[in-house]
């Protein structure tokens, strides 16, 4: 099991910008875990709104999704050595407020531009940083 957690939120003016990282640790048969079999995203939830996803990572090939919204002003990455996944997020604005999570899951298989960023193949989510975007 997958244990995640989020960092890096905050409070910022628009036109800002923020960095957010994930961390990754197994829970359970930390010798059979490797960072490098996992599939990460982030994903945010606004108020009153559904969770959506913004970006995606793959595996050692490093892929990348991102949402429309976001396309120019974040960025996705890995580090594998440090177990750690990012999101830099630039240019921010009121409407990117929300709270972001991180997710993952393990497959040895690519994945679909079209399908990464749903919600229901991630298996692992973290309990989320706050980013609020105000004047």
């Amino acid at each position: 099991q997958l244990y995640l957690v989020e960092s890096g939120g905050g409070s910022v003016q628009p036109g800002g910008s923020l960095r957010l990282s994930c961390a990754a640790s197994a829970l359970s048969n930390p010798s059979g875990y490797r960072f490098d079999y996992y599939h990460f995203a982030w994903f945010r939830q606004a108020p009153g709104k559904e969770r959506e996803g913004v970006s995606y990572i793959s595996t050692s090939d490093e892929k990348t999704v991102y949402v429309d919204s976001v396309k120019g002003r974040f960025t996705i990455s890995r580090d594998n050595a440090e177990e750690t996944v990012y999101l830099q997020m630039n240019n921010l604005k009121p409407e990117d407020t929300g709270v972001y999570y991180c997710a993952a899951f393990s497959s040895p298989f690519p994945v679909e531009r079209t399908s990464a960023l749903r919600r229901d193949k991630y298996d692992y989510w973290g309990q989320g940083t706050q980013v609020t975007v105000s004047p």
